[in-house]
Formats: structure tokens, C-alpha cells, sequence
């Protein structure tokens, strides 16, 4: 497996693996091309969208790291990182999400972030175990959400 960052022709690919996600999950989210493309390839706040490409030379999973900027929609602080962590459900537990948060956390530290937070829908159960393996922590919870920070100066398990 290779992790690289995500290219405008990486959007179909990753739109392929919101829709599956959608399929095994069962909740509805944004999935087309443009959406891929506005929110993780190109968006605006953007510091780093990286793709995971297996041995086929297939996407198989991403993950993008923003700024949080005033006013995001994940209600998160100014200044630090938002990240977004998206696998092939039929590639689950193959170290892609602790390949790619390698390079998004040495890329955090780049951008002098001193957390990095993850909002995880309550149900979302192995989302939740992936986070709290790379020693993210709870410190607030909704009624259909649990957010997730990283202290970038922590040593990740």
C-alpha cells in the first residue's frame, strides 16, 4: 500500500468509497464527485487530503485535515485541525487508517496545530475504536455525535 496525496482524479474513486460506506452503514451522506472535490480535495481550509492505494493501484481509503476556521460546520475552535478518515468497508483492518494518519499527523505538526479533532457519529462503533486507538480522547458528546481530540505533541500508540 501507498499513501499519496489525493489528486482531482482520486474524486471518483473516493466518491465510490462514501457510497459504500453509505451502503454498509446505512446513513445518508454527500457523495458525488463535486461533493468529494469541494469538501476534501480542494476545500478552502484545506491542509492535507491523502488517499491509501493498494497494491492493484486502487483507492481504498482517504483522509483529509483542514483548519478549523470560524463559523465550521463541526463546531470545532478556530485554529486547530479537523480531520475526516474514510476506508473501503471491504479493506477495514489493514493499517490504511494508521498509514494515513501517520502523514496527516506529521502534517498537523507542519501547520503548527496543536490538536486535531474528529467528530464520529454515535453509532459509527469502529470509527470510535479507530480514534481511541491513535489516542484520540472524548471531551464532548451530542446526542448523535461524539467528538474526539488529539494533542498533536502526544506520541500516538
Amino acid at each position: 500500500m501507498q499513501v499519496r496525496t489525493a489528486e482531482t482524479g482520486d474524486a471518483e474513486a473516493m466518491s465510490r468509497i462514501l457510497k459504500a460506506i453509505t451502503a454498509a452503514t446505512g446513513r445518508e451522506r454527500p457523495s458525488d464527485v463535486a461533493f468529494v472535490l469541494s469538501t476534501y480535495v480542494r476545500h478552502p481550509a484545506g491542509i492535507l487530503c491523502s488517499v491509501a492505494v493498494s497494491e492493484l493501484n486502487e483507492v481504498v481509503g482517504f483522509q483529509s485535515l483542514i483548519r478549523a476556521v470560524p463559523g465550521n460546520p463541526y463546531d470545532v475552535e478556530a485554529g486547530g485541525g479537523i480531520i475526516g478518515t474514510h476506508i473501503d468497508p471491504l479493506a477495514h483492518r489493514a493499517g490504511i487508517g494508521k498509514a494515513l494518519f501517520a502523514i496527516s499527523r506529521a502534517a498537523a505538526a507542519s501547520a503548527g496545530f496543536e490538536r486535531i479533532d474528529a467528530k464520529i457519529g454515535r453509532g459509527n462503533h469502529a470509527a470510535l475504536r479507530y480514534y481511541e486507538a491513535l489516542s484520540f480522547r472524548t471531551y464532548r458528546e451530542e446526542a448523535d455525535a461524539i467528538h474526539k481530540v488529539f494533542e498533536v505533541t502526544t506520541e500516538a500508540s
